[in-house]
């Protein structure tokens, strides 16, 4: 059996090369696959061995695009058995592909196995702290997987492999088909990367949130339907706190009394509630102000992709770095 490696990413420079190292000497053949990128990323994979495919400019780039033709670089040869995906800013860390490799090979309805993914600067903002907090997902059997994970290639070909028409969401979608066809998803107690989100500025978080809420109701457009319901019931959560209730407050101010204006307590009181949930300290308030806050963001991007499907226009990529 042969473990390849799938490497996407465009202008990560040093992150990059992190990235590249990691997998040496943990995979039979690396594929990094460029979009775009002006730093000399695609030359410094070329001098260590790496295959490189350099996407097409003139279409729009997307993960998805790039990881399938990553998978697709690799089957050109001798198809590996198993691939280890991951973004071009994460390092992936030690004995991790051994232990996914004998999990997968342990369990052969298992389509994927992830592992923890932790931020390499979790303390440079609160942002990053974010991040850190977002990956850290219950270990066993799950619904989706990210973007650094080891899958088995039956199991991809089987499904198609990603949807390259999504700009964000791309793992979860393609996680909802592989649990169709009776594979499993599973998370397994292992350190598998750290990752650099380099976010330093309130515009990054709020870019990425946006790109968080675009993927999720593209979700719900796709798969939102029984028995799956995708996404539906944190796409409800997310329009009420950033669209239903805010119109209520601004239709009842106007209509009912300036007193209804008491109704945007809700806010602080939500982050109120979630700060002390997670045991009241500075950086539980500072996570529960960026959740509540995000939900604005979110609801955003789920106006973004309405837009853009009504208009009938592509999505574009929605870069926060």
């Amino acid at each position: 059996m042969t473990i390849g490696a799938v490497v996407i990413g465009r202008n990560e420079g040093e992150r990059l090369k992190r990235c590249l190292a990691s997998l040496h000497g943990a995979t039979d053949q690396i594929v990094y696959v460029d979009s775009g990128s002006i730093d000399g990323s695609v030359e410094h994979a070329r001098s260590i061995g790496a295959e490189v495919v350099d996407l097409d400019t003139s279409r729009g780039f997307t993960a998805a695009r790039a990881r399938n033709a990553g998978l697709a670089r690799l089957k050109d040869g001798h198809a590996p058995t198993y691939i280890q995906f991951v973004d071009g800013d994460c390092e992936v860390q030690p004995g991790w592909i051994a232990a996914a490799r004998s999990f997968l090979d342990a369990n052969p309805d298992a389509a994927i196995a992830c592992g923890r993914r932790r931020e390499r600067f979790p303390d440079a903002s609160p942002y990053n702290r974010r991040c850190d907090r977002e990956w850290d997902t219950p270990v066993g059997r799950t619904k989706a997987c990210g973007g650094d994970a080891l899958m088995r290639v039956v199991a991809l070909e089987d499904v198609g492999g990603y949807n390259p028409g999504l700009i964000a969401g791309e793992e979860p979608e393609m996680c909802v088909r592989l649990r169709a066809r009776g594979w499993e998803i599973w998370r397994l107690n292992e350190e598998m990367t750290l990752h650099d989100a380099a976010m330093t500025r309130f515009r990054q978080f709020w870019k990425r949130a946006q790109r968080g809420g675009f993927a999720r109701i593209e979700g719900v457009a796709m798969h939102g339907g029984p028995p799956e319901r995708h996404n539906v019931k944190e796409t409800v959560r997310i329009l009420f706190w950033g669209l239903a209730l805010p119109i209520a407050i601004f239709i009842g101010v106007l209509v009912v009394s300036p007193w209804i204006l008491v109704l945007a307590l809700a806010y602080p009181l939500q982050t109120a509630r979630i700060a002390l949930r997670e045991g009241g300290t500075t950086v539980a308030w500072e996570q529960a102000w960026l959740l509540t806050v995000g939900k604005f963001a979110e609801t955003h991007g789920m106006f973004d992709y309405l837009w853009r499907r009504i208009r009938g226009v592509k999505g574009g990529l929605i870069e926060y770095k």
